[in-house]
This record gives C-alpha cells, structure tokens and sequence, in this order.
C-alpha cells in the first residue's frame, strides 16, 4: 500500500455514519469478522444468561444461542444467530447457518417463553440456512415452514433486531416478530448478492451488481416499511465499539419492547399478523392498512 492510499477499510470506517457508503461496502461490514455477534450483547445485557440446548429431537444446533437471562428487571427468552470468531468455533458453528434442529429448537424454547409469560428477542446474523445435503436431509425446507407459520402463534411479545447478514429464510425463520429493526450496517435479504447473482445470471461474480438490485440495506428496507427503526452504529461501524453499539441497540430494542408488554396475546397476534400482510401488500396498500408504528430514521 503506498503512503497517501489510507487502507480501503479504514476508509469505509471512517465514511460508515456519512451515508457515502456504496451498497456493496454496507455488505462488507454486516460481514465483518469484528462485527459484535449475538453473544456480545447477550452478554453485555444479562450477565446471567444460561444458555439451553436441544430440539428434544435430533440434538442441539451451536449456530443458533437460546437461553434465559434477567433484562430490566424481567426474566427474557433470548434467541440468536452465532457465527464464531476462531475458525474453530466458526467451523462448530457453522458460520451461523442454522440446521433443523436450530429451528425446532427456537419453537421449543418459545413455547417455554409461552407457558412462563416472558418476552422473547431475537437476533438475525447469518447468511441463511445451512443449504447442505444433511440439513436437506432432515427436512430444512420444512423446519423453516414451520417455524414460520408457528412463530405466527406465540401469544408472547417478541421483537427481533438484524445485527448482522439476515439471509433469506435462513433469517426469517427467527424474524417473524411484533418489531423488527435493523442496526444500521446491517443488511435483509431474500437472498445473498452471492445467490441472487448465480440465480440470475450464473455467475456469482456479479454479486456487486446484485446487492445494488437486491435494496439490502437498512435504509432501503425501512422505506419499504419492512422494518420499524434503524439503530444507529458508532462512529467507525459497529466492529468499533461493542459496548455502544450493545448500548444503542438495548435501548432500542427495549424502547419497543416495553409497550409490547402491555397488550393482550390476542391483540398482539392480531397486529403481527397485519404487519406481515402489510409487507405481502405493499405495492397496493392502502394507508390505514397494517401497523400503526411510526418509523424511525437515523438524521
């Protein structure tokens, strides 16, 4: 690197919050190897989580962390994609792509959110399901099916935040929820540029051009009404400081979670319900159609 050419990574650090980011670098830090994983908050938020395994099936999924941990004061059920930082780690955890038994395990954990009355919080960080012969094997497309028709049915407010990649269903099996926000450099996506670019045009080196088609980002996404805020990141990009950005994204998180608590489980079916018909009908929606949540954007 010659004297004058900063590092292109500490130049997309530094445009991060200026919104001069292209498409292609937003993808770049949902990515980064840095980038506070869901255990980082976990921890940060309650120190007392206690992790559970198991689908009380097949086994346990190490892609996906569920447990229990005291939050404001409330017992919560946390949920979250976990990519590893070794390769070790990333390799047991199959970089954060769930099989079957990570979806039946969420629905499990759920239902014991149900039966004791606590809220529940995701977290999304992964490039989707694990696409693999084993997870095929075993019924993936199905699992995640079910996941998402089931999530439909927990009477319990549950509000999820996109910290990372949130990969097709891969991430929707996690994301059906009251709220959904996104951190500011993540990213939401029916498919990774990588896949859309092979779908499209057979060639996944055009995977550039197919995240600038794909409208992945946080800004894009709450245009569309897909998602309710966009958490703002710390100077330099979440990777940054973990401990603002755990900071930030508690109180976001928390700030929509709060009123959730207050509503009947009828009533809070019913909204999540018309929230994601609200997403199936967007090109013709009318105005008084779907939730009534004001968005917030970051200035």
């Amino acid at each position: 690197m010659s004297v004058g050419q900063p590092h292109r990574e500490q130049e997309v650090e530094e445009r991060s919050n200026r919104s001069l980011l292209s498409v292609w670098e937003v993808v770049e830090l949902a990515r980064h190897a840095n980038r506070p994983y869901s255990l980082d908050f976990l921890q940060r938020w309650a120190p007392d989580f206690i992790e559970l395994h198991g689908d009380r099936l097949t086994g346990d999924d190490p892609a996906l962390v569920a447990g229990v941990g005291t939050w404001h004061d409330r017992t919560v059920m946390f949920m979250g994609h976990q990519k590893g930082r070794s390769l070790a780690d990333r390799v047991s955890r199959n970089w954060g792509m769930m099989h079957p038994e990570g979806y039946r395990k969420a629905l499990r954990l759920a239902r014991q959110a149900v039966k004791f009355g606590f809220p529940i919080v995701t977290l999304i960080d992964t490039p989707g399901a694990y696409p693999g012969a084993s997870a095929e094997e075993r019924g993936i497309a199905s699992a995640i099916g079910t996941a998402i028709q089931e999530w439909f049915q927990i009477p319990v407010p549950v509000v999820c935040a996109v910290i990372g990649e949130g990969g097709s269903g891969g991430a929707l099996g996690l994301a059906v929820a009251d709220r959904v926000l996104m951190l500011e450099n993540a990213i939401y996506s029916v498919a990774s540029p990588e896949s859309a670019a092979s779908i499209v045009w057979r060639d996944n080196s055009l995977k550039v051009e197919a995240a600038e088609q794909l409208q992945i980002t946080s800004r894009d996404l709450i245009a569309m009404g897909v998602v309710e805020e966009i958490v703002p990141e710390p100077v330099g990009a979440a990777h940054s400081d973990h401990n603002a950005t755990a900071r930030v994204l508690g109180e976001a998180i928390w700030r929509n979670l709060e009123p959730l608590l207050k509503q009947r489980p009828g009533d809070l079916l019913q909204h999540r319900y018309e929230r994601f018909r609200y997403i199936d009908s967007l090109v013709t929606a009318h105005p008084e159609f779907g939730p009534k949540v004001e968005p917030r954007l970051v200035s």
